[in-house]
């Protein structure tokens, strides 16, 4: 059953133009597609739209309320156009608030006709543990657009110029008027002859094909800052793509991963590493030589050393990123190596010494690290 177009826009029979246009304009906004998905909006909208072409036009009107909707079945707002001519409720409302659509072209159109900065770049690159320890220059290679040289950007054959696109007369642009229910805006787009140039090449550049720029690949030396870390950026400026119509080239980012090391493990600034010694180095102590990332480094084992005892060996961690004369420190966690098996001399030893400190041994109730020895 046909609804009432004057209930849809919720407005009396006898509403004026611009009470019918303001009750649409709320509705429009509430329940165009592009910003209400809830189910029956699409639905509803159209209701509005339809209510809205007849209640708009006086004549139409007429014959809606004479005869109802049977008088205005044929088609009644033929000079209607729905949004989607003009790119959408966002762009409605755009060009709404900006007047009409005049600021927002003029903008657009020095952005195209202007000089356009290239597009960043991104570059993965695995480190070794040392090398984010300590930086240094690493040579990589990168693929990226340079303004091409025989043409110098212009895309055209050396010895010609690109003429003025005669579709847009040079502005990269076209615009086009659309009649809405708000008034007449207008609508402006690239211009599908130069695609937003304002130029065309008749005789295009072999060498880059008319294009102005052609991908390269080459090497590039970077330094690497020490101490950088997962995740950490580095910026290269300038080796992005190149810009178009002399505009600046963009930059490349170079994001830094470190791979894992056999014998190194980092917590922020500090380097984790653990060292394994006997049972006999740990009573007695002793004086070792254990790795850092600065190389082989002598370190001293108190007598008495417990299993897990964290030594601090400062200084020897990894430098700050900013700055390098600050380091951190290289933990080295202490492990003590109880043996599985002893042979009889040790055996005799440590009987000799279980007596010595008071400690029952052999098959009944032994205690202490000796005695689990000897059960094994």
């Amino acid at each position: 059953m046909a609804r009432d177009y004057y209930e849809i826009l919720g407005i009396s029979r006898n509403a004026d133009k611009e009470e019918i246009k303001r009750a649409y304009r709320r509705l429009a906004r509430k329940y165009h597609p592009d910003v209400n998905k809830e189910p029956g909006a699409e639905e509803r909208f159209k209701e509005i739209n339809r209510a809205y072409e007849v209640l708009s036009e006086p004549d139409i009107r007429a014959r809606y309320d004479r005869f109802g909707e049977a008088g205005v079945a044929a088609g009644a707002g033929a000079g209607f156009q729905d949004f989607g001519d003009i790119g959408g409720f966002a762009d409605i409302f755009e060009s709404f608030f900006s007047g009409f659509a005049g600021g927002v072209g003029t903008q657009a159109q020095r952005r195209r006709s202007g000089p356009v900065r290239g597009d960043d770049l991104r570059l993965d690159l695995k480190l070794e543990f040392r090398e984010a320890v300590f930086g240094g220059e690493k040579e990589i290679r990168i693929s990226h657009l340079e303004t091409c040289e025989v043409c110098g950007g212009s895309g055209a054959k050396p010895g010609t110029r690109p003429r003025t696109c005669s579709t847009c007369s040079g502005s990269g642009q076209v615009r086009r008027v659309t009649r809405t229910p708000f008034g007449s805006f207008t609508q402006v787009s690239a211009c599908p002859t130069c695609n937003g140039t304002g130029q065309m090449i008749e005789e295009k550049c072999d060498t880059c094909d008319g294009k102005g720029a052609h991908q390269v690949t080459k090497k590039l030396k970077i330094t690497i800052p020490a101490g950088v870390d997962n995740g950490t950026r580095l910026r290269i400026s300038g080796e992005g793509d190149a810009g178009e119509r002399n505009g600046p080239s963009g930059d490349l980012y170079v994001y830094l991963f470190i791979n894992e090391d056999s014998e190194f493990r980092r917590d922020g600034i500090n380097v984790l590493s653990e060292i394994k010694i006997s049972y006999l180095q740990a009573i007695l102590g002793c004086r070792l030589e254990v790795n850092t990332v600065d190389g082989p480094t002598e370190v001293v084992i108190p007598a008495g050393t417990q299993p897990n005892t964290v030594m601090t060996l400062e200084n020897h961690g990894v430098p700050r990123l900013g700055n390098p004369v600050s380091r951190g420190d290289h933990l080295l966690t202490v492990l003590i190596d109880i043996p599985n098996k002893i042979t009889p001399d040790e055996r005799e030893l440590l009987e000799k010494l279980a007596k010595i400190k008071g400690d029952r041994t052999g098959k009944g109730g032994l205690e202490g690290f000796l005695g689990n020895l000897f059960q094994r």
